[in-house]
């Protein structure tokens, strides 16, 4: 078990590298679909982060069931992932879509987010078992 300094310095740590990794791959995705009117409905920036994010933490919760240590689930799944993901931007756009009038992008939007979500990190957990 970390020590409670120990442990915060490894989520600040990872919370440095993945809240800036986040707004860069929101951008990165958004400036690809940039045009695609059939593609500007689903928040694909938001989506994607959170669809990564929830393998990696599989990965990273099937790692540390492995090897009994908290020191990768601190600093990649509770800093990194924590800072990389977010669940309020995904609520505030799926309102947004939803007050737009557009329920259908919003209904994909969750069932994306949420289904894909939990197989992804179904996955990376089996994965992580086994690395």
């Amino acid at each position: 078990m970390t020590g409670h300094g120990t442990g915060a310095l490894l989520v600040t740590v990872g919370a440095a590298v993945g809240a800036p990794a986040r707004w860069w791959v929101d951008r990165a995705v958004t400036r690809a679909i940039a045009g695609r009117t059939e593609a500007q409905d689903v928040p694909w920036g938001t989506l994607t982060v959170n669809l990564v994010g929830s393998l990696l933490l599989g990965v990273v919760a099937g790692l540390t069931v492995r090897l009994g240590t908290d020191v990768v689930a601190l600093l990649v799944g509770t800093g990194f992932c924590g800072a990389f993901t977010t669940f309020s931007t995904f609520a505030v756009e799926t309102v947004r879509l939803a007050d737009a009038g557009r329920w259908r992008a919003a209904a994909a939007n969750v069932v994306g987010s949420v289904a894909l979500g939990l197989v992804l990190a179904t996955l990376g957990y089996a994965v992580g078992v086994r690395l």
